[in-house]
């Protein structure tokens, strides 16, 4: 898995922790070694931890290390982001983005 500076990691044993009991939203990214355009988010999501870090948490799921969060969530592609809010679901994508593109629909979603 390709993860950039400021993204962290979850997996089945911590996901709770990890994801659906922060203070501030998470965005996750499910990912996977094999995935070219998973490689190619890893510097955008990268620049947002950094940039958003007092905002928005990022962390990485990888499907073949973390199946049962990974079927939990009924993720199906590998890029798929999905923002969570008080524990919940609240925005999902699948495929690669430009930063700003993603920053935007992040705005949108009322995430950021």
């Amino acid at each position: 898995m390709v993860k950039a500076e400021g993204v962290g990691e979850a997996t089945d044993a911590d996901f709770g922790f990890e994801v659906l009991s922060g203070d501030r939203p998470v965005l996750v990214q499910f990912t996977a070694e094999w995935c070219g355009p998973c490689r190619q988010l890893a510097p955008v999501l990268g620049e947002i931890a950094r940039e958003e870090a007092g905002r928005l948490k990022v962390v990485q799921v990888d499907v073949d290390r973390d199946p049962e969060t990974t079927v939990a969530y009924g993720v199906l592609s590998t890029p798929t982001l999905m923002a969570f809010r008080d524990g919940e679901p609240v925005w999902q994508v699948v495929g690669a983005r430009a930063k700003r593109k993603l920053v935007g629909e992040l705005e949108g979603a009322g995430v950021l």
